[in-house]
């Protein structure tokens, strides 16, 4: 006989699900909607400092907006967002918004992004996860008896000069679920809390091992995942004697009351599902997810851009659960839900942000065209706008996406990855800017100079970033160098060190290259008549496609 609480989920998920409909079939009015959420964000901050500056109570129409507020980059809004961190929320908002925290993600320079949270924004953030959540619990209705893992990060790191909270905004949305629906998920928020990549792993892993009706699992990074199952056979031993002992290795640095509620949420020894686990071992030589999760029926992941590289192990690891892809999100915001399996491609959320579109070809340019949602064609591919409840209006986040269709009158777009200068294999958005930055103070802290470099993304298992120069040093001088890059890089941009200490990325590797390559690319580069030898731009970080492809071959 169903449990009350499965019951009750189940009423809940068909009413819900009213909902979702209903936003499928207002996708037919975007560019009116889109008008209304733009217009409303307008006039909530219009009275702040940025609001005033700008005038927006003048702002009655589109081309208003556009003649107003010029497209901007995080640095046009530090200066405002630097006011709102040490408390004075005015800079940027007006009467009754809150500061919730600041998502924490890597810039274009060497300082981190502080993008504010707001009560206001995270409702619309939290509004359009649903959506995404309510199409994938639709098409696999048994997962309301079964558990999600979700891998998330704190939200409250450390806190600014006025106290407000500093972290990750997965942590946010996991510690304020609805009761109703937070029984679903496995895992303790207590879990947010440890701080070391492994360390955190493992406790999740031991957690969720426990269990053979886990039915989804969501994460950001395929890497991940990655590891979870390799982690899972490396530990086999010390997982299932866990499970048998109902305990939590000591070699894992977890404090004394997280310990405390992982024993609580565990319950005590398992002999039976340890018994399980040997078996697993016992008939296949390792414990993969594939095997201890059998119920496993969606593994929801970035699925697109360079990260697809991963995709065939994810599928070898955790065997035929279905892939979703959580849409186009960060920081910044969520701003696509895919609303079927197996696809990168996500319906646009017309309902939150006002979005606007430049084509590829104009971005950058004095007067480049802009569209609206409904204006875009399928094919196309187009850098992104973003007007949100953060405080950022015509926001440039240096992302390409194509156009894949309609529904209704709303696009369905696909991620195809960062713009020029940015390289992102594992989402650590490395700029070129960081580059040249970072390795400039490595090569001082040696007393070297190089004219000239590349850093060059190698996409793997994990993935790597090599040195490429044509400087001929030792063996040490060359450790020395990637140690200091390692450890620069770390400095400009935060997501990189993440995802060096949680190994997504493994450390930079310094390779030498025959003398003379540097001259040869730039005579290949500028050799068609006209071509401006003097504008030539040496690329410091090989961050277009076809350029790391033919640095990569230098290596090979």
């Amino acid at each position: 006989m169903p449990s009350v609480s499965y019951l009750a989920r189940r009423v809940y998920l068909q009413w819900r699900l009213r909902r979702l409909n209903r936003y499928l079939d207002r996708a037919s009015d975007c560019k009116q909607i889109q008008h209304q959420r733009l217009f409303e964000k307008i006039r909530l901050n219009q009275d702040s400092q940025f609001g005033r500056e700008h005038r927006f109570d003048t702002i009655r129409s589109i081309q208003d907006f556009r003649d107003r507020v010029p497209v901007a980059d995080y640095e046009v809004y530090r200066p405002y967002i630097e006011q709102v961190k040490e408390g004075n929320r005015e800079a940027m908002f007006g009467p009754g918004t809150e500061v919730l925290m600041f998502s924490m993600t890597s810039g274009t320079t060497a300082q981190s992004k502080y993008v504010p949270i707001t009560n206001h924004f995270f409702k619309e953030y939290r509004r359009s996860w649903n959506y995404w959540g309510l199409a994938t619990f639709r098409d696999h209705k048994d997962l309301i008896s079964k558990y999600t893992l979700t891998l998330a990060s704190d939200w409250d790191q450390f806190r600014t000069s006025a106290g407000i909270c500093c972290g990750s905004i997965s942590g946010l949305a996991a510690e304020t679920r609805p009761r109703i629906t937070n029984s679903l998920f496995i895992l303790p928020n207590a879990l947010l809390k440890i701080k070391g990549a492994d360390s955190k792993l493992y406790a999740s892993l031991r957690v969720a091992v426990a269990s053979d009706r886990i039915g989804m699992i969501v994460t950001a990074n395929p890497l991940t995942l990655i590891q979870l199952a390799r982690l899972a056979d490396d530990e086999k031993q010390r997982l299932i004697r866990d499970v048998h002992d109902g305990t939590v290795s000591d070699h894992v640095d977890i404090a004394s009351d997280i310990r405390g509620v992982m024993r609580h949420k565990i319950g005590g020894p398992d002999h039976a599902r340890a018994k399980q686990l040997d078996q697993i071992v016992e008939r296949t030589g390792h414990l993969y997810p594939r095997d201890f999760w059998s119920n496993l029926a969606v593994v929801s992941v970035w699925m697109g851009s360079s990260v697809a590289t991963y995709l065939p192990t994810v599928r070898e690891y955790y065997g035929d659960a279905a892939l979703r892809d959580h849409g186009l999100s960060a920081s910044e915001g969520h701003m696509t839900s895919p609303m079927e399996d197996e696809t990168c491609s996500g319906l646009l959320d017309y309902e939150s942000h006002f979005f606007e579109f430049i084509p590829v070809d104009e971005h950058g340019t004095p007067n480049p065209t802009v569209l609206e949602a409904d204006e875009l064609e399928p094919g196309q591919e187009y850098f992104l706008l973003m007007s949100t409840l953060s405080g950022l209006y015509r926001y440039d986040i240096h992302d390409v996406v194509r156009c894949d269709g309609f529904i209704g009158r709303c696009p369905k777009l696909t991620f195809m990855n960062k713009g020029a200068h940015y390289s992102s294999m594992t989402g650590e958005k490395l700029s070129e800017t960081q580059v040249t930055e970072a390795i400039g103070q490595a090569l001082r802290d040696m007393n070297m100079t190089m004219e000239h470099y590349s850093l060059v993304p190698f996409p793997g298992d994990p993935a790597q970033y090599r040195l490429l120069i044509e400087e001929t040093l030792d063996a040490e001088a060359r450790n020395r160098l990637a140690e200091n890059v390692d450890r620069r890089l770390s400095e400009v941009n935060c997501e990189y060190e993440d995802r060096i200490k949680g190994h997504r990325l493994a450390k930079v590797e310094v390779v030498t290259i025959p003398p003379g390559t540097w001259a040869e690319h730039r005579r290949f580069q500028t050799r068609h008549e006209g071509s401006d030898t003097y504008a030539y731009k040496h690329p410091f970080l090989a961050s277009k496609p076809a350029l790391a492809e033919k640095f990569r071959a230098l290596v090979k």
